[in-house]
């Protein structure tokens, strides 16, 4: 199992924006094939980090997941809306795996 924990550069003036992304990918992500943790919004300290978060079982698991995303209605809705909005300054991808005994996932 990986998780994947997407950093993001957000405008801070855009805050509202963003939360309705995380929402959105709420119900498309989950539907898609991932485990969807969660999606953070900046509350306190900085106003432009936020996050997502979520665990998938591989990386080729991952390829297939972001297919079924990209050919999702509500996906390829919240990808142009992030685009339209213009809300992202900036996305990194990090892939981690629990090494923990009894840890999650």
């Amino acid at each position: 199992m990986l998780t994947c924990i997407i950093q993001y550069q957000i405008d801070p003036t855009k805050r509202a924006a963003f939360a309705e992304y995380g929402q959105r990918w709420g119900t498309a992500i989950p539907r898609c094939g991932a485990d969807l943790v969660g999606y953070f919004a900046p509350h306190e300290g900085s106003s432009t980090l936020a996050y997502g978060i979520y665990h998938i079982q591989s990386l080729a698991a991952y390829e297939a997941y972001r297919a079924r995303l990209a050919a999702d209605p509500l996906g390829r809705e919240n990808y142009l809306f992030a685009q339209s909005e213009k809300f992202i300054l900036k996305e990194d991808r990090t892939w981690l795996r629990s090494v923990t005994t009894g840890g999650t996932p």
